[in-house]
C-alpha cells in the first residue's frame, strides 16, 4: 500500500474513534449540545474529504462503505449547514460510521503494516 493512501486510511480511523467519544455521550446529549453537534459536523466533513482523496487516487472503497456517501455528506454539511437534521447526524455518528470502522478494519491493518514496515 502506497505510504499517503496509508496515511489517509489512519487519520480515518482516528477519526472514526472521535466520533465512537461523541457518540458515547448519549444521544440526548449530543442532541442538546452544540458544541458535540460541531464536533460531529467536523469529523464528517473529514471523513468526507478523505474518502474524496481517496476516490481520485484510485483506493476503491471496501463492502459497507461508500466514498460518494461521505463526500456527499461533507458537500451537504459546508454548503448547507442551515438545513443539517441533527436526528440525521446522529443516525451517521451512532449507526454508520461504527459499521464503517468494522468494514474498514483490514484497510487499517494494511496501512499499519505499511507504514511500519515501508518497501
Amino acid at each position: 500500500m502506497d505510504r499517503t493512501d496509508a496515511k489517509e486510511l489512519l487519520h480515518i480511523k482516528a477519526w472514526l474513534g472521535r466520533a465512537a467519544e461523541v457518540v458515547a455521550h448519549g444521544k440526548d446529549a449530543y442532541l442538546s449540545d452544540d458544541l458535540l453537534q460541531e464536533a460531529g459536523d467536523s469529523l464528517m466533513m473529514k471523513l468526507g474529504e478523505a474518502a474524496n482523496r481517496l476516490t481520485r487516487r484510485g483506493v476503491a472503497s471496501p463492502e459497507g462503505v461508500e466514498w460518494a456517501v461521505a463526500v456527499a455528506n461533507r458537500n451537504f454539511i459546508i454548503h448547507r449547514y442551515d438545513e443539517i437534521s441533527r436526528e440525521l447526524t446522529w443516525q451517521t455518528l451512532a449507526v454508520d460510521l461504527p459499521g464503517w470502522a468494522a468494514a474498514l478494519s483490514r484497510s487499517f491493518a494494511l496501512a499499519e503494516d505499511a507504514l511500519r514496515n515501508p518497501a
